[in-house]
């Protein structure tokens, strides 16, 4: 992995807004970790430059955070929120950083259609490969999307401790759905409390006793919802993305929290996995396509050509998946968003 190529890509960027459009996420940050990643560092710049001219200037701040619970969560704050972080990288470790911001940001984990998480996740997999030595631009990245998650902070309705028996799996092909399916994610997440069962459903998982439960749970979490893509992914191809991406980013930053800390990161991240599966799938799943025999580096290599961010971060997922879990089944998830998006 060429290291200079992705700091060379990370200052291009950090000019640049965490939004664009008004509300769309900028996917940046993201991408091009995961094509430096598996080795398409030739391919960085020329896809910067296009993808460049789509974003927004950085938002200029209005006033410090002093109080950072009433600033929690406000989008207006936006520019406050990323001079706010870029002080403490400045001025702290960034584990230690990462360590107090956690737990005050996970309850948050729908912010932004669960893109706070997800650009923290792939900002802190960068800095665990580079050490606490790691490049101030990588630590300036993880400033900028701890800022990000702070500034669109939301809750996913009725989320908290898991307190059922249920096995995750099961869980997620128990989940209700969303009847009324307009409006954007926000919208939709707003009408969960009216769904029947939906906070019991949301509970019914057990809880993750140890650790290797919680990593357990998450990696299992990742698999089952590559294989759901095949099923769901038609109904809203880039939206259904994130029900795999979202659990990704939190597996890949427990190397980086106390453990203590990752039995609720799995809470958090299941939530989030099915509040974008019971607004975005639909209740009753096609056939997954058929399912060829597939190399995971043309598979990431397929979405690099391909190009769009979604494709790209999602092969980078079920990557992992597969590392994890042996099961080939989840790279055709990749092939299938390229041919849907």
């Amino acid at each position: 992995m060429d290291t200079g190529i992705l700091d060379e890509a990370y200052r291009r960027l950090h000019h640049t807004g965490p939004e664009f459009e008004g509300w769309l996420s900028n996917h940046g940050p993201m991408a091009v970790e995961a094509l430096v990643r598996h080795g398409h560092d030739g391919r960085v710049h020329r896809w910067l430059d296009a993808y460049l001219k789509r974003l927004d200037d950085a938002p200029r701040g209005l006033r410090p955070i002093d109080d950072w619970r009433a600033a929690l969560g406000d989008p207006k704050r936006a520019g406050d929120w990323l001079g706010y972080f870029a002080r403490e990288l400045r001025e702290r470790p960034w584990r230690e950083v990462l360590g107090t911001w956690w737990p005050r940001l996970l309850p948050g984990i729908a912010a932004g259609a669960t893109h706070g998480v997800i650009r923290v996740g792939h900002a802190v997999r960068a800095l665990l490969d580079g050490g606490d030595g790691a490049s101030p631009d990588r630590r300036t990245e993880l400033a900028q999307a701890l800022g990000y998650w702070a500034a669109r902070w939301q809750p996913v309705p009725g989320a908290g401790p898991l307190t059922g028996r249920t096995d995750l799996v099961d869980a997620l092909d128990s989940l209700p759905r969303l009847p009324d399916r307009t409006g954007g994610i926000g919208d939709r997440l707003g009408r969960l409390p009216d769904v029947p069962h939906w906070s019991h459903a949301l509970t019914a998982p057990r809880p993750a006793r140890t650790p290797a439960d919680a990593q357990r749970g998450l990696t299992a979490l990742v698999h089952r919802a590559s294989l759901d893509y095949l099923r769901f992914g038609h109904e809203n191809p880039v939206m259904l993305v994130h029900a795999v991406t979202a659990p990704t980013a939190v597996l890949r930053t427990l190397p980086a929290l106390d453990p203590a800390r990752w039995a609720a990161s799995l809470a958090a991240a299941w939530s989030a996995t099915a509040a974008v599966t019971a607004v975005y799938a639909p209740a009753h799943p096609s056939g997954a396509p058929a399912v060829r025999p597939a190399d995971p580096a043309e598979v990431f290599a397929r979405a690099a050509r391909h190009g769009d961010e979604h494709v790209v971060k999602l092969a980078d997922a079920v990557l992992d998946s597969h590392a994890a879990t042996g099961d080939a089944r989840v790279l055709a998830a990749a092939g299938y968003a390229g041919q849907l998006i």
